[in-house]
């Protein structure tokens, strides 16, 4: 029987709600078969707490409604993991009908893994034998009839890139849904099995009540399930039951010749793995000496060319992201200015024009901006990741990045920091371990962001020069680039300090990439960065403006009013209306923040207008030039390329001066909105402090030591 698309119209009218737990090791394709799914409606949002996704997908077969979680992949029930942590929490907490457990047809064994500890849920479950198509390529025969009779649980071919066995597996679920539960055939070893059979006596003897069946529950006490143990530690049972399972655990440890109970499950498992695989899986055909994966690999992983080949790839990346990325920038640019000139003429007062012409349209305007380069660089980063070429990266660049107590994978993140550090912060979810993820989240910073680049080529030529500005941009990056490392080094050695978690690593056979997924992929995170960046920078806008147009003096502008009026000519009235403006400032609660703090950056050389400058980048980077025209009397409406303003500021600001105002852009705190992207990634707000503190200290001493070395110097 051919197969049939699946209509999510196919009965308007839904008699029944069928809630399935969508479950699988990473690159087993859930993602693909989720969206084999004719027509599905993707809703995506965060659990509770944590930066890890899951989807929804909603649709309408037959007399059900459908609604199909896609949890994310995990290896096995273990804490090593966000992801690992978030699929267990879920599947033990929440509610939902049926588990779809997906596995690698042609990976069976080590899929298995996962599925034998789903068996012990006393859920209902269907196992979609994903990649059967690949798997008959290489001759591998898989007897699913065979299979299902042995674990207990219904068993379908499925081939999410070719839409086929969709149909039957929803079928499946439907009849599985409808049959009564039955208990999963896992069968440990003889003396587990004994343990197992002496804890459910016991329960049953003293009639526990418990969702869960005993088996499971026995399962789970003498594998030390944590949250098994807290419900039955308050139980008076406990007194009895404490002593039986402490000889358990002996009796399982001994026959096992371990003294790690995990281990020996570890050995139960893989040993029921082998078992079925054994039963049910037949190669029909002898595989090529070397495939196509292991040839591809043999040029991308050598080990002499395989970073340069990588490197060259990220280049690539790096110039679309802003050579493309600029075009559809300008139009963006040219809307958002024709909006506010448009906005303007429509009111009149002169306050509420300023708020929303500067402050929320030009906020707004300057998050939106970089749509586009975001875009492209997530478009690059899914093509890493689809492909299977992200592990391969992380596997040659584990062994430099350890030497800083970096993971291989925290190389995409830093990278994808000196674009903006936003995208670099949500990048950072592909590294696995919490306490990698969080080193490499406070480094970012150190790579130096798009939005800095205007202050440093303002600098640059006005210090050094046209002829020798991009020497010096190429320094102030990689300079902070090796910051960041030593950072690291420092950071692993004290507060991140530990025994290193074992670096596992799959290699996923290289497979095209689907578009489908793909887009769906970029634009969820598109839709992520405009909400997440949008508000915060648009609230830190407005913040910036108000501490800086308020309290007005109005005596001081009558007094300027008048001399303007009586300005012979255009230059000495620009002049007098910028001058205005410098101490319009000094007086606003941002002046007067700046001239509080003179003192404190005393020893680093700035006055009271260097630290307004520092103070206004804290909202973003982009008006640090803009606050430095406006305080050398050269008005907002200034650029890094002002010759007035670079002449002003080096005859203004000395060059030891200079040199630790640099020092502290590269390092300090990034602008508002990639702080609460920071936080919320970290997953509190207390890191964002931590960061606050270990950037301003590190900018600080920096700038010092930069300061004192340059005066030495000079």
């Amino acid at each position: 029987m051919s197969e049939k698309k699946i209509d999510p119209q196919a009965c308007p009218i839904i008699a029944k709600h069928i809630k399935v737990a969508l479950v699988g090791q990473p690159n087993v394709g859930k993602s693909m078969l989720i969206n084999s799914i004719s027509n599905a409606h993707l809703h995506v949002g965060n659990f509770s707490g944590v930066t890890v996704d899951k989807t929804e997908v909603l649709f309408d077969y037959k007399d059900y409604h459908f609604t199909v979680v896609d949890l994310p992949g995990t290896y096995a029930f273990t804490d090593y993991t966000i992801e690992e942590r978030v699929t267990h929490e879920y599947l033990c907490a929440e509610d939902y009908d049926i588990i779809i457990n997906v596995v690698d047809s042609t990976n069976l064994e080590k899929n298995l893994q996962l599925t034998s500890e789903l068996l012990t849920m006393n859920k209902k479950m269907v196992i979609a034998l994903n990649m059967s198509d690949e798997a008959e390529k290489e001759g591998i025969e898989i007897d699913e009839k065979y299979m299902s009779e042995l674990l207990g649980v219904a068993c379908v071919k499925v081939s999410a890139a070719a839409k086929t066995g969709i149909e039957t597996l929803i079928n499946t679920v439907i009849e599985v849904y409808l049959a009564p539960k039955k208990d999963a055939k896992l069968i440990f070893s003889e003396a587990v099995e004994e343990e197992i059979a002496t804890i459910i006596s016991y329960l049953q003897k003293h009639k526990y009540e418990a969702r869960n069946s005993y088996r499971n529950i026995a399962i789970n006490l003498l594998k030390e399930n944590k949250k098994t143990y807290a419900k039955l530690h308050d139980d008076p049972i406990w007194t009895e039951l404490q002593p039986i399972l402490i000889e358990a655990s002996h009796h399982i440890e001994l026959h096992h010749n371990t003294d790690d109970i995990k281990e020996a499950f570890a050995e139960e498992y893989s040993a029921f793995n082998r078992g079925i695989v054994t039963e049910v899986v037949k190669q029909t055909q002898q595989l090529e000496s070397k495939s196509l994966t292991e040839k591809i690999d043999s040029i991308l992983i050598h080990p002499l060319f395989g970073i340069p080949i990588f490197l060259f790839f990220m280049w690539g990346l790096f110039q679309l992201t802003f050579t493309l990325g600029n075009i559809p920038m300008e139009w963006i640019d040219g809307f958002f200015g024709w909006l506010g000139e448009t906005v303007s003429p429509t009111i009149s007062n002169d306050d509420v024009r300023s708020l929303v012409v500067d402050g929320i349209i030009g906020g707004v305007g300057a998050v939106v901006l970089f749509t586009p380069n975001i875009i492209i660089l997530f478009i690059g980063i899914a093509l890493l990741e689809t492909t299977g070429y992200m592990s391969r990266v992380a596997f040659l660049l584990d062994g430099f990045f350890h030497k800083f107590g970096l993971h291989g994978q925290s190389f995409i993140p830093l990278v994808t920091g000196f674009g903006c550090s936003i995208p670099a912060y949500m990048s950072a979810r592909i590294l696995k371990n919490d306490r990698d993820r969080l080193l490499t989240l406070f480094i970012i910073g150190f790579m130096s962001c798009g939005a800095r680049l205007p202050v440093y080529v303002l600098f640059a030529g006005a210090f050094f020069g046209a002829d020798m500005a991009g020497n010096i941009l190429f320094i102030i990056y990689v300079s902070g680039a090796m910051l960041g490392l030593l950072a690291a080094k420092v950071l692993k050695m004290t507060a991140f300090k530990g025994v290193d978690e074992p670096f596992v690593m799959e290699m996923p056979k290289y497979r095209l990439p689907s578009l489908k997924l793909i887009w769906h992929t970029v634009l969820t995170q598109t839709i992520m960065y405009l909400k997440k960046a949008g508000t915060f920078i648009a609230g830190a806008a407005i913040l910036v403006w108000f501490l800086s147009n308020y309290p007005h003096n109005l005596d001081l502008e009558k007094a300027y009013n008048v001399k303007i009026e009586k300005a012979v000519d255009v230059t000495q009235k620009a002049k007098l209306e910028n001058k205005l403006a410098q101490e319009e400032l000094e007086q606003s609660y941002l002046g007067r923040i700046g001239k509080f703090t003179e003192p404190l950056f005393e020893p680093l050389g700035f006055d009271w207008k260097m630290n307004v400058a520092l103070q206004a980048g804290l909202a973003a980077k982009e008006v640090v030039v803009s606050t430095l025209g406006v305080l050398y009397s050269m008005g907002s409406d200034v650029d890094e390329t002002s010759k007035s303003l670079a002449d002003n500021i080096r005859e203004n600001i000395p060059f030891a001066s200079a040199v630790a105002f640099i020092v502290v852009i590269m390092i300090y705190l990034p602008c508002l909105a990639a702080t609460t992207v920071f936080a919320k990634e970290a997953g509190s707000w207390k890191y964002a402090v931590y960061l606050f503190i270990f950037t301003s200290v590190v900018a600080y001493s920096l700038a010092f030591i930069a300061y004192r070395v340059t005066l030495m110097l000079t």
